[in-house]
């Protein structure tokens, strides 16, 4: 029977590999009882038989082996973390997109804004006036219609006269010009705006872009002296200082004639603005042959 050795026998080498296999030999007891429940498992290597594998020495690294549980949960939680990640990048480049785009929009806004608010530089354009003064229309005969006399209008001015005539009639304001009375050839009727042929059928007329009554400027009325009332029939019977009285919606003011003449149909230069406050009165003349004008003026009493 061999003598057992005591331990002064061992040389140190052999003491070392003593420790090593009894270290193995735990290491293989440890591993053994842990794959009997589960806890671990061991993975096929190429390592030699009786030699620990990489991954089990990883394991046993610690004072309690990781479970496949673990593994698996580490595995979810690191591509949770990937994906959140992935989440992050997408919503700051998001957030940037947004940012870009509302700064774009806001942009174009302003530029609409300031587009909308700016004014086209005005250039000047010519006054659309009459070319004959108003009233003119054909004599008035037995079994032929009256309507207004295009022939004293010269040819290369109709289409003017015409634009002229297209014209809207603005809304009558209070200060314009409502009634007028010349108690001297007994007139009292309403004044209308605008001197086209419909609104002469209406009574007395004030063209368009005449100053209003009271005011400085040239006040031009027309009405027809043998159709529609025979309103200025009389206006040539006129005498001056005869009284013209004008009655706006709140008040009324009264113009004293100063003259009267015959002119061509075309001296439009008589509703020319003036530096006083004025009345003109226009109608066709003679009576019943209408291929003149008749031409009376007034001016303002002074209160």
């Amino acid at each position: 029977m061999p003598r057992q050795r005591s331990i002064e026998d061992f040389s140190s080498d052999e003491l070392r590999q003593l420790l090593v296999e009894k270290r193995r030999a735990e290491r293989e007891a440890r591993l053994s009882a842990y794959r009997k429940t589960g806890r671990v498992i061991r993975l096929v290597t190429d390592e030699p038989e009786g030699e620990p594998s990489p991954q089990e020495n990883l394991i046993e690294n610690e004072d309690e082996p990781i479970t496949i549980r673990q593994c698996a949960r580490t595995r979810r939680k690191t591509g949770m973390d990937r994906f959140l990640f992935a989440v992050e990048i997408v919503a700051i480049l998001g957030l940037f997109f947004i940012i870009l785009n509302g700064v774009n929009l806001l942009r174009n806004l302003n530029k609409e804004f300031s587009s909308a608010l700016a004014q086209p530089d005005p250039t000047p354009t010519a006054l659309i006036t009459a070319v004959v003064l108003p009233s003119g229309h054909t004599p008035p005969v037995e079994g032929v219609e009256v309507r207004p006399n295009d022939a004293e209008i010269p040819e290369h001015l109709r289409p003017l006269m015409q634009s002229y005539a297209d014209l809207p009639i603005p809304t009558q304001s209070a200060q314009q010009a409502r009634q007028i009375q010349i108690p001297a050839i007994g007139v009292n009727a309403p004044v209308v705006l605008g001197d086209g042929w419909e609104q002469l059928k209406k009574g007395v007329a004030q063209h368009l872009g005449t100053a209003n009554p009271g005011e400085t400027g040239n006040l031009v009325v027309s009405a027809h002296n043998d159709i529609f009332g025979e309103l200025f029939k009389d206006l040539d019977k006129l005498q001056p200082g005869d009284e013209v009285v004008i009655i706006t919606q709140d008040r009324s003011f009264t113009y004293t004639i100063t003259g009267t003449q015959i002119v061509e149909p075309t001296r439009v230069d008589l509703m020319a603005p003036t530096a006083e406050k004025t009345l003109t009165m226009i109608s066709c003349y003679p009576y019943r042959v209408d291929n003149k004008r008749i031409v009376v003026t007034a001016v303002l009493q002074q209160d």
